[in-house]
């Protein structure tokens, strides 16, 4: 028998570097056994082995896993998807691993509680925070994390989720950044956290059906707070408080500001509107029909530079205009009047009751200059930047409009 046969039947060689294995391939044999017995440990139920054993296993497996490739960390991912005893640090590694590895803890691993959920939002990839809104019953505190990460496509899973639970601050960011993503507002106005000051800002840059929802669901005709501060009304007109006035006339029932006819060159409001149907809408033309309306210059400006259109409705019915003058109006703005952009409007003016349009009309109008609104805080950064040169007056206006 030659040298070479005896040694390959020689029982104490079999298996050994010098039967022909590679030092680098014991290595790896030894680390894959390794990793699956730590692995056993690990995922070895509470009633087997103590806890202390299994976190020491956990500490050594995820110093492994850091040296080792996608496959054996997936492997890993696999054994403790159901896991929910599993050691948290080694769970968080694995869950910002590269997306498909990540996905199989992600998606319903119990273990993983709010801390750990926003710290996976703030240093994962887009995807980990699509996974991350997708899981059941998401909380405020995770919400607030995926907003505030400013991910479009995390916000569209989150809203898309019917068991997360959003806070007042990441509908305000949402809401803010649905500015630039198109896909969210449809989805926003879905929500029952949405509040009337939140979708009346974001109806400017909505879709024409989710304006027309808009204006449906959130609109209300003021009847409780009328009746609660209708005896403030009597004793008002004396008091030289601003904020009360202002504050006021979100509430009051008159529209139409009657003392403005004294400063306009038109007897009333429609008359001022047929005018403009013939000369259009200029400057002075735009600033009589706002005094007149009861309404900012700047409010009707936004309503006239709308591209849609909704907002002349809203204007003409809260100010108690005949179909007509939403017409003449439509003329001034030297719009076509045989499109779909008037019937989709006039559809808007007639399903709108008076008294809600006065409520939106108002709201809009008291955002301006309100000392805080929930689309001031919704701003952007350019606002935040222009804070130091700039009043409230100037700075609540450039959060609603984006100007």
């Amino acid at each position: 028998m030659s040298d070479r046969s005896s040694l390959a039947e020689s029982p104490g060689r079999q298996g050994g570097a010098s039967a022909g294995v590679s030092p680098a391939a014991a290595d790896g044999f030894a680390r894959r056994s390794l990793l699956r017995r730590l692995m056993d440990v690990v995922a070895l139920p509470s009633s087997r082995g103590n806890i202390q054993d299994r976190a020491i296993a956990g500490d050594l497996l995820l110093e492994i896993l850091v040296e080792s490739d996608v496959a054996a960390r997936e492997l890993c991912a696999r054994r403790l998807q159901e896991m929910s005893q599993a050691p948290k640090r080694l769970l968080r590694f694995l869950a910002l691993d590269v997306p498909h590895v990540a996905q199989l803890l992600l998606a319903d691993n119990k273990a993983f509680d709010d801390a750990d959920l926003c710290h996976i939002v703030e240093h994962g990839q887009s995807a980990h925070r699509v996974y991350v809104a997708q899981r059941r019953e998401i909380g405020p505190a995770v919400a607030s994390a995926i907003a505030e990460s400013g991910d479009p496509l995390a916000m569209k899973a989150l809203l898309e989720n019917s068991q997360s639970r959003l806070s007042d601050r990441s509908v305000e960011l949402m809401v803010a950044a649905s500015r630039d993503a198109p896909a969210l507002p449809p989805l926003l106005i879905q929500r029952e956290e949405v509040r009337p000051a939140h979708a009346l800002a974001m109806f400017w840059w909505s879709g024409p059906f989710e304006r027309q929802h808009i204006l449906l669901r959130f609109s209300a005709e003021r009847t409780l707070l009328i009746d609660m501060c209708g005896d403030i009304f009597s004793y008002s007109a004396t008091d030289p408080d601003p904020v009360v006035r202002k504050v006021l006339q979100v509430i009051e029932r008159r529209q139409r500001d009657r003392t403005a006819i004294d400063r306009s060159p038109h007897d009333s409001l429609e008359a001022a509107i047929d005018a403009a149907a013939v000369i259009g809408i200029t400057p002075e033309a735009l600033m009589d029909i706002a005094a007149l309306s009861g309404v900012k210059a700047s409010t009707a400006e936004r309503i006239c530079q709308d591209p849609g259109g909704e907002g002349l409705a809203v204007l003409c019915k809260a100010t108690g205009l005949k179909r007509q003058y939403l017409r003449a109006l439509w003329t001034a703005l030297r719009r076509p009047e045989d499109g779909p952009d008037f019937t989709r409007v006039s559809q808007a003016y007639e399903t709108i009751a008076v008294a809600k349009a006065q409520t939106v009309l108002r709201y809009w109008n008291w955002s301006l200059s309100a000392a805080f609104s929930p689309e001031a805080a919704a701003g952007r950064d350019d606002i935040d930047a222009d804070l130091a040169e700039l009043g409230l007056e100037d700075v609540v206006p450039r959060a609603v409009f984006g100007r």
